[in-house]
């Protein structure tokens, strides 16, 4: 479980969209994509892409607006007929999306300002990119902008009530021989810097991780123009072998990892 944790800290970095005040990813650009990749991380490709995509309910006549898409790793998995718009605030992150999806449509730009595109779109996706937005309102705001009446945004979170960077952790029980999560603060909104690549100490470049709790999230898309119409919580795939397996796979399938949420705009 110490590997698991290691990497949801990693996914905190991975798919993020930095704040206008703080240094981009350009110097972890080569890490980002050994580590995400064309076809995503074993996160992406074994618990979130198989959902998201039946959530979203996409289809060749959809479009989608990718907001802080990274590498653009989502617009391999939808069908090529589709349109696709990624935006991403680092140069480097968008330069290789384009290399890897010369069919797609990639522009640099920050979430939380005026959008360099025009259309509008039926979807639109914000994914592992959410905690670490200083102003979601801001967001989910120009997305609405650029959403059909009626279209979707789903958004794909680490999940708020369990994964909190510094504030949760994973516990034993050894009388009951069970694993257990520890939170020791939820409800407070916390700003919580993150290192992208720990291996190199103190040279390695941080971000911040913005927890909220999942009423505040709720909150700031009713002002923004939408309704919640699903959750739906996910649970990391993996499995332990050894002493411990049954406590920590039990664990895990009762923890969730990430979050997801679907909600319709509506004015």
């Amino acid at each position: 479980m110490l590997l698991e944790k290691a990497l949801t800290f990693i996914i905190l970095g991975i798919m993020i969209q930095r704040r206008r005040k703080t240094t981009s990813w350009e110097g972890v650009n080569k890490w980002y994509k050994s580590l995400v990749g064309e076809s995503g991380h074993h996160y992406h490709k074994n618990v979130i892409f198989p959902k998201l995509i039946p959530l979203l309910g996409i289809d060749k006549k959809s479009s989608l607006l990718d907001l802080a898409c990274g590498n653009g790793v989502l617009s391999g998995q939808l069908p090529k007929e589709t349109r696709y718009v990624g935006v991403d605030i680092s140069p480097s992150l968008i330069n290789e999306a384009k290399k890897l999806y010369r069919e797609r449509t990639f522009h640099v730009g920050d979430i939380t300002a005026p959008l360099p595109v025009k259309d509008t779109f039926t979807h639109a996706v914000i994914l592992l990119a959410l905690q670490n937005l200083e102003d979601p309102v801001q967001a989910f705001r120009n997305c609405a902008k650029h959403l059909e009446k009626g279209g979707t945004l789903a958004i794909v979170l680490n999940h708020p009530c369990f994964r909190i960077p510094r504030q949760s952790e994973w516990g034993v029980d050894e009388a009951k021989k069970m694993q257990y999560r520890r939170i020791d603060r939820y409800m407070s909104e916390m700003n919580i810097p993150i290192a992208a690549n720990p291996s190199k100490g103190e040279k390695s470049v941080s971000t911040l991780s913005f927890h909220r709790p999942l009423s505040a999230y709720v909150r700031m898309l009713a002002e923004s123009g939408f309704a919640v119409t699903a959750l739906e919580e996910w649970c990391s795939d993996k499995e332990s072998e050894g002493g411990r397996a049954k406590m920590e796979n039990r664990a895990r399938d009762e923890i969730p990892l990430f979050l997801a949420i679907k909600a319709i705009k509506i004015l």
